[in-house]
């Protein structure tokens, strides 16, 4: 709900009803978005015909992270899916990426967190001593050195 409230306090809307039946809607119709970045589904088999094993870490809510997955076609592709709600944390913290280590058996050494979210996701795994890779679709400036940088999912088929 404080997404809403915060985004209808930007229009100078101070409407608590309306805030919370917004995020309800939000929240129900979200698992039902479909869109992907280009090459998503190509990249996944690519990286399981490699033998990496998959998971995710979302700051999402359970219910609503499982829907997308679902929705999406991407359930297949994840042994783990580690959330917010589940960790008892959130990304950026190192409690989550610690929660997902111990949760699917994974060594940070051989992990890698491919995220798009600089300050969630690359921020987070590199402040835990996880590798990292920013998919910086955006060609945003980075505030320091990734372990790698990407503008397509499709780089990784090079480097991994």
């Amino acid at each position: 709900m404080k997404r809403m409230w915060l985004t209808l306090l930007d229009f100078k809307i101070g409407d608590e009803a309306l805030s919370k039946k917004l995020s309800e809607d939000f929240l129900e119709l979200l698992p039902t978005r479909t869109l992907l970045f280009p090459h998503t589904i190509e990249v996944l088999h690519y990286l399981q015909d490699k033998g990496y094993y998959l998971h995710l870490i979302t700051n999402g809510f359970e219910k609503v992270q499982q829907g997308k997955l679902a929705s999406s076609g991407l359930a297949p592709f994840f042994r783990e899916v580690i959330t917010s709600e589940s960790s008892g944390s959130l990304k950026p913290h190192k409690e989550i990426f610690e929660y997902a280590l111990h949760r699917t058996g994974a060594r940070l050494t051989e992990s890698l967190m491919i995220g798009d979210n600089w300050e969630a996701d690359v921020a987070g795994a590199l402040a835990v001593g996880m590798h990292a890779v920013h998919a910086n679709y955006m060609a945003a400036p980075q505030p320091a050195k990734p372990t790698y940088s990407i503008s397509s999912l499709k780089e990784l088929m090079y480097f991994l």
